[in-house]
């Protein structure tokens, strides 16, 4: 993307972590006026001498230089922390009247609609801006996202700074929609690794070999984004670091699955789904790459 210097919103971004770190240097090639925090400063302040913007270590400080405020962050409870705690002395209560927070977190649905409410009690507007595309969509600046907001003139505002990290920006609906959308999403991504996983699971047990048939399944029906990616760069060759971390994988699970829920539908594929992903979180922990589910899984077939 070029250059653009003439940009005149004051952009802070929470959260310097894979996906943080190259959309904050696509921010900064937009000309955007940038400014990083994390909980972790040694990693706000690495990437802010490598991009040659400022990093800040207190929450009114950010405040005080940003008109727009970026949170990519594990959960949306965590976004609601950095917002709204400590009451009197959070995020929200430093920011001037008519900030701006965009939440390309993926959080839950329900959970932003509520965060929409008190922010607005604060005079600060609010938009939910979730991605997909990973790192790699991270790092080429060719991220999706999906974009919620209950207000015309915010979403409107949020575009230019959405624009500088991603190729297509979907409007949603209401608030709280980009964050459904972003969440079905990666469920169908998880229902399908695990139909792939078991898949070669079976065909192994029988003398198939997985490098085959991942070849036959990217030319045939069966392909999917796992078997084109995740399946055959991280399971097959063993590499298991696709850079997605089981736990946030799960989250988003579970949150398209509590949906369904609340919404009083019976969705027994997503059900599943969520239980399979819920158990390799079990077995291993959410700190390992997602794509490690599969050797669980695996595992258990061994056991029975």
């Amino acid at each position: 993307m070029a250059e653009n210097n003439t940009q005149t919103e004051r952009v802070g971004f929470v959260g310097i972590g894979n996906m943080g770190v190259p959309m904050s240097r696509h921010l900064k090639k937009a000309g955007f006026e940038l400014t990083l925090y994390d909980v972790d400063s040694a990693a706000a302040k690495t990437c802010a001498e490598e991009l040659g913007c400022q990093s800040v270590t207190s929450i009114k400080e950010l405040a005080a230089a940003s008109d727009i405020i970026i949170t990519m962050l594990p959960t949306g409870h965590i976004v609601r922390q950095v917002m709204l705690e400590p009451a009197g002395d959070a995020l929200a209560d430093h920011l001037a009247a008519g900030s701006l927070l965009i939440d390309m977190s993926s959080s839950d649905p329900s959970g932003s609609k509520e965060l929409g409410t008190l922010l607005a009690e604060k005079n600060v507007q609010f938009v939910d801006a979730p991605v997909s595309g990973g790192v790699n969509g991270a790092i080429n600046g060719t991220l999706a996202i999906m974009l919620g907001g209950d207000d015309a003139n915010a979403i409107e505002r949020a575009k230019p700074v959405l624009s500088a990290m991603g190729t297509r920006i979907f409007e949603t609906g209401p608030l709280g929609s980009g964050h459904a959308m972003k969440a079905l999403n990666n469920s169908v991504t998880a229902a399908g690794f695990a139909a792939a996983s078991e898949a070669l699971i079976v065909g192994e047990r029988f003398g198939l070999k997985p490098d085959v048939m991942v070849d036959i399944f990217n030319v045939s029906t069966g392909r999917n984004f796992s078997t084109e990616l995740t399946i055959k760069n991280e399971v097959i060759t063993g590499n298991f670091a696709s850079g997605f971390a089981l736990a946030l994988l799960s989250k988003d699970v579970k949150i398209a699955a509590d949906l369904a829920l609340s919404l009083e539908m019976d969705m027994p594929l997503l059900a599943e789904t969520n239980r399979r992903w819920l158990s390799a979180l079990d077995d291993l922990g959410g700190d390992n790459d997602h794509t490690l589910a599969f050797t669980s899984w695996k595992n258990k077939t061994t056991q029975t």
